[in-house]
């Protein structure tokens, strides 16, 4: 890497990170974990602030999905997510099953994200949605951190 991209990185590693969890959060196949533990090897940021950030990134990242669910046409759902209706009553058939508290998990990898844009397809209210989702991803991000800085 050349030297002088270095102190570019070092000085906005937080808003890196930001991006980085924001992006991880879509249907991207992207992880932003591997940054986390980096920033918190480092030292030269507050664990808190680390967390927060990462948090926040990808909180606001899930919310894309949710509006993306609400507001996204037929055309987007179905051509480009090439989501199909069996596939949605199957997501319909979880949520009658395990209600809106499955948002809490939308951290988990492989289904947090269609997790996140069904809640928006099956028009969950936003604030339960938010408080759900937010405090999942805080969960996740501080047992990361936790785990980061106890054993690597």
């Amino acid at each position: 890497m050349p030297t002088s991209i270095t102190p570019f990185l070092a000085e906005h590693a937080l808003l890196g990170l930001f991006i980085l969890s924001f992006l991880a959060a879509t249907l991207l196949p992207l992880g932003s974990e591997w940054l986390l533990v980096l920033l918190l090897q480092q030292g030269e940021q507050s664990t808190s602030a680390i967390v927060g950030v990462a948090t926040l990134g990808n909180y606001l990242g899930s919310c894309t999905n949710y509006f993306i669910g609400l507001y996204g046409s037929d055309f987007l759902i179905h051509k480009v997510l090439r989501i199909d209706q069996y596939q949605i009553s199957r997501a319909k058939r979880f949520y009658d099953r395990y209600g809106v508290w499955s948002l809490f998990f939308a951290w988990l990898p492989f289904i947090g994200d269609p997790l996140c844009l069904l809640g928006g397809l099956f028009k969950i209210k936003f604030s339960t949605f938010s408080l759900l989702v937010f405090f999942g991803k805080m969960f996740r991000y501080t047992l990361v951190a936790m785990f980061a800085l106890r054993f690597i």
